[in-house]
C-alpha cells in the first residue's frame, strides 16, 4: 500500500513538471542576440531591460549598435535573431540572405522616427527647406556659407559644418534618398560619426554645424529645425503629431527582421516590443508608436 503511494505521488510530481515546461517554455538558445541601427540601439535596450524583468526564464538579451548596415549583414550570415534597421532591406540584401541561409527575412515596423535636422542652440536658424537641405549637403550643391541661408552667427563663423554619418548606417541612407534623391550623392567633406548620438554632441560643442538624427536624441544643447517640403510652404517640426499626420517630410519607419517567419523566443519578444507594453517605451524614447499597437 505504501509502495502504491510513492507511485501516484511520484506521477503527481511528474505530471506538475511536465505542465510547468509548458507554461515556462525552455529556450534553445544560450544568448538572444540583437545587433543594428544607432537610432533603435537605446530603445532597444530599454525593450530588452523591461522585458527581461518580467521574463525571468527568457535567454538573456545581447543588444549591439554598430550600425544599419551591421545588423543587415549579421542578419545575412544567420549570426543574429533580430536584426534593427532604421532602413528597408535592398532586394540584393534579401537575396543574398535567402542564398546564404536558405530563409527569407520578415519585415516588422516596430515604431516611427521623425529624422530631425540640428543646429547648435545659438544659431539663429529656425526653419529651412527640403531644397536647401540639398544644396548644403548634396554634391555639386552651391550653399556652403551660413549667410546664404540669411543667417549670421554670432561668432562670426559663416562656414557650414556639415554633420553626416557612416555610409553603413540607415540613417545616412534614409537622409541621402530623403533629400538627395536617387543618382545624386554627399558632398564630400563632412564630418561622418559612427552614431546617431555622436552627431548631437558634435553640434552641441560646434556652432557653426549642422547634422542629422533620429528624434529621440535631442538635448538642450541643440535645436530642431523646421521643415518645408518647398519655399513658400508651411513648416513642420519634428513632432509625434506631425509625423502621424505626414507633415513632417522626413519621416520614416522603424524595423526589426527575422530570418523566415519568427518562432518561439523570437515570435515572443518580437509580439511584446509590437505590444502596448513595448510601444509605451517608444513614446518614453521621443518616438512614434504604432498607431494600434497588440494586447
Amino acid at each position: 500500500m505504501m509502495r502504491s503511494t510513492r507511485t501516484r505521488i511520484a506521477a503527481i510530481v511528474a505530471t506538475i513538471a511536465m505542465v510547468g515546461s509548458v507554461v515556462t517554455p525552455a529556450f534553445a538558445t544560450t544568448y538572444f542576440n540583437i545587433d543594428g541601427s544607432t537610432t533603435l540601439q537605446p530603445m532597444a535596450g530599454k525593450w530588452a531591460k523591461v522585458f527581461m524583468a518580467s521574463h525571468s526564464s527568457f535567454p538573456p538579451i545581447q543588444v549591439a549598435g554598430g550600425g544599419s548596415g551591421t545588423g543587415i549583414a549579421a542578419l545575412i550570415e544567420g549570426t543574429v535573431d533580430i536584426a534593427n534597421s532604421s532602413r528597408r532591406l535592398e532586394p540584393q540584401e534579401i537575396e543574398q540572405a535567402k542564398k546564404h541561409t536558405g530563409k527569407e527575412p520578415r519585415e516588422f515596423i516596430v515604431g516611427f522616427d521623425a529624422l530631425a535636422v540640428y543646429v547648435h542652440k545659438r544659431n539663429p536658424l529656425d526653419e529651412t527647406t527640403l531644397e536647401k537641405l540639398a544644396e548644403v549637403y548634396g554634391e555639386g550643391g552651391k550653399i556652403s556659407k551660413w549667410s546664404q541661408l540669411g543667417v549670421f552667427m554670432p561668432e562670426g563663423a559663416d562656414e557650414i559644418i556639415r554633420v553626416s554619418r557612416q555610409s553603413n548606417s540607415g540613417t545616412y541612407f534614409y537622409f541621402r534618398e530623403a533629400i538627395l534623391g536617387k543618382g545624386r550623392d554627399f558632398k564630400l567633406g563632412s564630418r561622418d560619426m559612427q552614431g546617431s548620438k555622436d552627431v548631437v554632441e558634435l553640434i552641441s560643442k560646434t556652432p557653426g554645424a549642422i547634422g542629422y538624427s533620429g528624434m529621440g536624441y535631442a538635448t538642450p544643447e541643440v535645436k530642431q529645425l523646421r521643415i518645408a517640403k518647398k519655399p513658400g510652404e508651411p513648416s513642420y517640426a519634428p513632432t509625434v503629431e506631425n509625423t502621424l499626420d505626414h507633415t513632417y517630410p522626413i519621416a520614416r519607419p522603424l524595423f526589426m527582421y527575422t530570418l523566415g517567419e519568427p518562432a518561439g523566443a523570437v515570435k515572443m519578444y518580437l509580439d511584446w516590443v509590437r505590444s502596448k507594453a513595448g510601444q509605451n517605451i517608444v513614446t518614453e524614447s521621443g518616438y512614434v508608436p504604432l498607431p494600434n499597437p497588440g494586447a
